[in-house]
């Protein structure tokens, strides 16, 4: 298949490369803008940027998917990433932690001319834990027991109709 992939922090990296290594090509990344970290606050890439640089893979790094945006130099990135995301040829967009949420205009591009959609692996059992930093939370609480959830995404967090939880 080919797969669009929207991902940031290392977890999306396993999933990135899991994905590659069963024969899939992912024929586009999205991921956050580099981030300055460490002692000298030097920027640094993404862990789904890296393997994407690694394989040759094109990368966007918009700061928003929102094409209605206040901020011009936001909108224009928006409106770049969805011209973009509307001239790729894929079967699927899948997402793994990828830090922004996906407008319905992104969602729509997903479903067009024979798609199957938009899918999100996340990192709990859903419904518990929705939005970001579900293993960080199950820890936190003192959960015995979590996993990762498989969803068809629709515009709302973490609301889709769950298609596999391990």
């Amino acid at each position: 298949m080919k797969i669009v992939f929207a991902g940031t922090p290392e977890f999306a990296g396993q999933a990135m490369r899991a994905i590659d290594a069963a024969g899939h090509q992912i024929v586009l990344a999205l991921t956050q803008p580099d981030r300055r970290a460490g002692r000298g606050m030097h920027l640094q890439a993404s862990p789904v940027k890296e393997f994407a640089i690694e394989k040759n893979i094109p990368v966007l790094q918009p700061a928003s998917l929102k094409r209605n945006s206040a901020d011009p130099e936001k909108q224009a990135q928006a409106e770049s990433a969805y011209r973009q995301l509307l001239e790729t040829d894929f079967d699927v967009m899948v997402v793994v932690a990828y830090g922004l949420i996906l407008p319905q205009d992104i969602l729509d591009i997903a479903e067009r001319n024979q798609r199957h959609g938009c899918f999100n692996i996340h990192a709990s059992l859903l419904p518990r834990w929705r939005g970001a930093a579900p293993i960080q939370r199950a820890i936190e609480c003192g959960d015995l027991k979590t996993g990762v959830s498989i969803m068809k995404m629709d515009a709302g967090l973490d609301t889709g109709d769950t298609v596999l939880i391990r």
